[in-house]
């Protein structure tokens, strides 16, 4: 009855906290894939080899939101707990902090894979490049769980001989420029990474 009371009376939310734990929840999951992204520019092979077999997991985005919204569950439960608030009532006058928490993981969650990855994905690319004599582009769609796939594609694809550039646009499609002197289209579609990850030409 004693802790019933202080549930009651606990209206010190910390949304500031709710609110760094939604971003570092959000972001902690997908470490692998800036990782992934990281090591990939500065050439780090025996680090991206590893990270890649975790990237060919074809349902990880479904693990990784999972894994976001178990930490933020894990966060409440040990906020309420500290703070002798793991009750109804504790848990009705928390409802700032827990909703703040879990929205925030869901937004960090959402602008990671639509937002901070593209962006990622695409430095580097030759965006002026100007088209040259044999040098076909095709658009490709590729079926990946989720945009943090975009920098594996990305790397198999340029590993072809004859080809000059690549951007991608979340969340699945990759255009492609290619000499079609030293490779084709054929060629190309017909990477082993796409045995994992199934690409249609658009």
């Amino acid at each position: 009855m004693k802790q019933e009371q202080k549930c009651c009376t606990t209206e010190k939310t910390s949304v500031g906290k709710g609110l760094f734990s939604g971003i570092l929840y959000g972001l902690l999951p997908h470490s692998f894939c800036l990782s992934f992204a990281l090591f990939s520019i500065i050439g780090a092979i025996t680090a991206t080899a590893f990270l890649k077999t975790v990237l060919l997991i074809p349902n990880i985005f479904y693990y990784l939101v999972a894994i976001s919204l178990l930490l933020a569950t894990i966060s409440v439960y040990i906020y309420l707990r500290k703070t002798d608030c793991l009750c109804k009532s504790g848990i009705k006058s928390n409802l700032k902090y827990i909703s703040t928490i879990y929205s925030v993981t869901i937004m960090i969650n959402l602008i990671f894979f639509y937002g901070v990855i593209p962006v990622l994905a695409n430095i580097g690319t030759n965006s002026s490049m100007i088209a040259l004599k044999g040098q076909d582009e095709v658009s490709l769609k590729v079926d990946i769980p989720c945009t943090g796939h975009s920098f594996l594609i990305m790397q198999e694809i340029k590993k072809s001989d004859g080809i000059s550039d690549i951007k991608f646009k979340a969340p699945d499609i990759f255009s492609v420029k290619y000499d079609n002197q030293k490779t084709s289209l054929q060629k190309i579609t017909a990477l082993e990474i796409f045995k994992t990850y199934p690409v249609k030409i658009i």
